[in-house]
């Protein structure tokens, strides 16, 4: 098959490139590197089957030629992360809505099955915990920049949604904290990164507030193959799913268990939200997938466990050239 991989220099996207390498296919990717590396994907580029587009999915005359051409899209280009959402929540938002409209509207001339990556972001800050598909969000107020990214994405989803009802054979996973290999180790968006790559340099682990906050961790292996079932169940087609592990890990539990794993001395200190983000900044406290659809529709169910999970990521970490963790 002809696919299309949006984002595919991305974290997720270069794993899944990977995976559909693998796969025999026929793989384009466009990412303009603002958020991906070029290292993630490099390794294909002699191949044949591999294409790399450095641009924008904004740039519409690019993004239709590529389209035209696929079987299949991917879309997981997005800005993502906290610190990047509150530092630039205009760029955020172009990226997030005019790039997904774009994606859908050309997926829908040229009748081309889509799946658009998602977040558990959805749900803000609702208690319903576990988190149903069709659960309703609770959000604050749009002074709290935060909540744009959420916003975004819902907007994502909504037409993605309006395309499906016309037709259109398009479905949604919602990531819930997905992390591996390829992880950026400055941890935009993943505490993981962020505490790995302090406790392999000997840093403290900063952890927000009293730890006690709660998230599901997925293995990137585990996030790619729901992503898949997205395309290849044909019942899919026109739903939302959640897309991960349902064990509720404290972000202190986690902190101890990176400094086991990692063996470091390092230290845990707790600093407040507003010192990094500012003192609007709002957080929730749990967020856990009802994974009931997932399983049902898709015969999905994460399958690494966080220990193996992260055994796999501190590898790909001390394997990095050129990072001094000392």
């Amino acid at each position: 098959m002809r696919i299309l991989v949006t984002g595919g220099a991305g974290f997720i996207g270069s794993n899944l490139v990977d995976v559909l390498m693998a796969g025999g296919h026929e793989i384009t990717v466009i990412d303009n590197l603002s958020v991906g590396k070029a290292s993630n994907v490099e390794h294909h580029l002699e191949s044949e089957c591999f294409h790399f587009v450095n641009d924008s999915i904004l740039n519409v005359g690019t993004l239709e030629r590529l389209i035209r051409q696929a079987d299949v899209i991917y879309h997981l280009a997005a800005v993502v992360g906290p610190k990047y959402v509150v530092e630039d929540p205009l760029g955020t938002i172009i990226t997030n809505v005019r790039g997904t409209e774009n994606v859908l509207e050309l997926a829908f001339k040229y009748w081309v099955r889509t799946v658009i990556a998602s977040s558990s972001e959805i749900y803000g800050k609702s208690t319903a915990v576990p988190l149903s598909e069709d659960d309703d969000r609770v959000l604050g107020s749009t002074t709290v920049g935060r909540w744009s990214y959420s916003d975004a994405k819902a907007i994502d989803e909504y037409f993605a949604l309006a395309y499906a009802k016309k037709g259109l054979p398009v479905s949604i996973v919602r990531y819930f904290n997905a992390y591996g290999p390829r992880l950026d180790p400055r941890g935009y968006g993943s505490v993981i990164a962020k505490f790995v790559t302090q406790a392999l340099r000997g840093d403290p682990l900063t952890v927000y507030d009293d730890g006690q906050q709660t998230r599901c961790f997925t293995y990137v292996g585990d996030t790619i193959r729901g992503t898949m079932l997205a395309v290849t169940v044909k019942e899919a087609a026109g739903q939302v799913f959640n897309i991960g592990s349902n064990r509720e890990t404290t972000i202190l539990e986690l902190a101890r268990l990176i400094l086991q794993l990692t063996d470091s001395a390092s230290e845990i200190v707790h600093m407040p939200y507003e010192t990094a983000y500012g003192p609007s900044f709002e957080e929730t406290r749990r967020r856990v997938p009802d994974v009931v659809r997932s399983r049902r529709v898709l015969g999905f169910e994460a399958e690494t466990s966080l220990e193996e999970g992260l055994k796999k990521t501190l590898e790909w970490f001390r394997g990095r050239e050129g990072l001094d963790w000392s």
